[in-house]
């Protein structure tokens, strides 16, 4: 049997265009070891981990005449130099030229024809760092099957990368005839895939993903109105423009501990706070009940399943949450409040999963679960929602890559066709750190945003009842 791409990985494929690649991004930075941490280290180190990421040498190959979706085949000219690349920053590079050069990597479509991922290490960056910047589309990791590539050059102890003999021994691509007939078949068994396949192709993504979404443990969506009008929504452009934010674990501990609710809820109540000082420098309007709706994607469990789901199947129940983010309220402890009665529903459905069983659960990583939230916002029509936020949390203890010391970690979301901000978020060893991907010419500002971010924590942590 053709292995074939589900209704939802074919249709990121389909609604991607120049404007709106559909991969998910991330950026590792790491010290470079006194022993040193070389390009072809790097390569060694991804190389030997590709054989427990079997998807990560095949392509995509269509179908003629687009009689059903196309089929994942191995890619027999594979080149890991091609998808492992090396760059650097003029020395000493900064942590701005660093992201600028993110945000032109992230704005470029993953070649259709090779395998849908590519890896970037970069030298040059100020105080004897690296960083690895990744791209893996949407349709590639599914959390069961496959995981994200950052998964899996991550290890808890510091060990030099070893050569690897690469045995991998690729299988021949079907011919024409043979795709054809296997299609043909398919549709005899199942007609309604050949409609289905056609709707896609055409354009009607919404409906064929709508149809696929229980691969993602469901939508919990309850909100179907539009989402409010403002200047999030806009038809975007080409380019991309990427800033982050560095702020502590323990302070968002703290004001959950002084003012209740998750440590979620503030990192939500402190995005609100920024999303509302953010529209004010623009001119809005902001009336006390206005609001932005945001898309959250979290862990979940099924409750019929859990106690006999493997920790694979755990990891990739992803719920898609509709949160209207409270940024006409000008008291930072009302905003919280208002967020946590809003993610309280969820709290109290009995399958939220806590930070502390994520970590526990075998598989998972950050970087998997910011590409899954990805997948559940495509899923669903952008105009019932402003903006994505993904919040996943990382490891409390030192990861490594060889002998490189992980230090910061942010996640790049990738923005839909009229969304002009997606916000990532990821804690790692007492951190926790905001990836801010928006649109060059309608977020142009992202970095004062970011800045708005640890203004509205601060005023959390001074916030009184």
């Amino acid at each position: 049997m053709p292995d074939r791409l589900s209704a939802l990985d074919a249709s990121f494929l389909y609604v991607e265009d120049q404007t709106t690649p559909m991969h998910v991004g991330g950026v590792a930075i790491f010290e470079r070891p006194s022993s040193g941490f070389t390009y072809e280290q790097v390569l060694d180190l991804v190389g030997a981990r590709l054989a427990f990421l079997p998807r990560y040498r095949q392509r995509v190959l269509g179908v003629p005449g687009h009689l059903a979706r196309p089929v994942w085949v191995d890619d027999v000219d594979f080149d890991l130099n091609y998808h492992v690349r090396r760059s650097a920053l003029p020395q000493p590079g900064s942590d701005d030229q660093l992201f600028d050069l993110v945000a032109r990597l992230m704005s470029r479509r993953l070649a259709p024809e090779r395998p849908l991922w590519e890896a970037y290490f970069v030298e040059g960056l100020s105080g004897d760092r690296v960083a690895m910047v990744t791209k893996t589309h949407q349709s590639v990791v599914d959390g069961v099957g496959t995981i994200d590539l950052g998964q899996l050059i991550l290890d808890e102890t510091p060990e030099p990368p070893e050569p690897f003999e690469d045995m991998w021994v690729p299988r021949r691509e079907p011919s024409r005839t043979q795709q054809v007939l296997d299609a043909m078949s398919e549709t005899v068994q199942r007609p309604g895939e050949l409609i289905e396949n056609v709707r896609s192709i055409a354009g009607d993504a919404v409906t064929t993903v709508s149809k696929a979404v229980e691969t993602l443990g469901g939508v919990a969506a309850t909100i179907t109105r539009p989402a409010p009008p403002g200047p999030l929504n806009v038809r975007v452009s080409g380019g991309r423009v990427f800033s982050v934010v560095r702020t502590r674990l323990e302070d968002f501990r703290k004001i959950r501990a002084d003012h209740g609710g998750t440590v979620n809820d503030v990192i939500l109540a402190a995005i609100t706070g920024a999303l509302r000082e953010w529209l004010l420098s623009r001119g809005e309007n902001l009336t006390p009940t206005e609001t932005v709706r945001a898309l959250v994607p979290m862990a979940v469990t099924d409750a019929e399943t859990a106690e006999f789901a493997t920790p694979a199947l755990v990891g990739n129940q992803v719920a898609a949450y509709l949160i209207d983010l409270p940024v006409g309220e000008p008291s930072a402890v009302l905003r919280l409040q208002h967020i946590g009665h809003a993610m309280a529903e969820h709290l109290n459905s009995g399958r939220s999963v806590a930070a502390r069983g994520l970590l526990k659960v075998s598989g998972f990583a950050p970087a998997t679960l910011h590409s899954l939230g990805a997948r559940a916002g495509g899923s669903l029509s952008g105009r019932i929602f402003n903006l994505m936020i993904t919040n996943s949390p990382g490891p409390q203890v030192p990861m490594y890559a060889g002998e490189a010391r992980l230090v910061e970690m942010f996640p790049v979301m990738p923005l839909m066709r009229t969304q002009a901000l997606a916000i990532g978020v990821t804690s790692y060893h007492g951190g926790v750190y905001f990836g801010l991907n928006g649109d060059r010419k309608a977020a142009f500002d992202v970095g004062l945003l970011g800045g708005m971010i640890e203004e509205a924590l601060e005023e959390l942590k001074g916030a009184h009842w």
